[in-house]
């Protein structure tokens, strides 16, 4: 899968992932596909959530030991 943009989240806490996501992603274009990974465990809540509510695609979320691993496409 080709991802346009990486964001490392690792080590920040609620909300700054999110924040971070949001910023990064207003500055993408639609199509664009970001992958961000966070150790904040609050980070799968949240990054579900906005992706639903701004209407985004969640193309992969996975959980390792530490880290969560998402993969976001910009939609609108």
């Amino acid at each position: 899968m080709k991802v346009d943009v990486d964001l490392d989240a690792v080590g920040l806490n609620c909300p700054l992932p999110l924040l971070k996501l949001k910023q990064k992603i207003n500055s993408m274009p639609v199509g664009q596909v970001i992958r961000v990974l966070t150790s904040d465990r609050g980070s799968v809540r949240d990054f579900s959530a906005f992706v639903k509510q701004a209407g985004h695609t969640m193309l992969e979320s996975s959980e390792g030991t530490d880290t969560f691993l998402f993969i976001i496409r910009k939609e609108v």
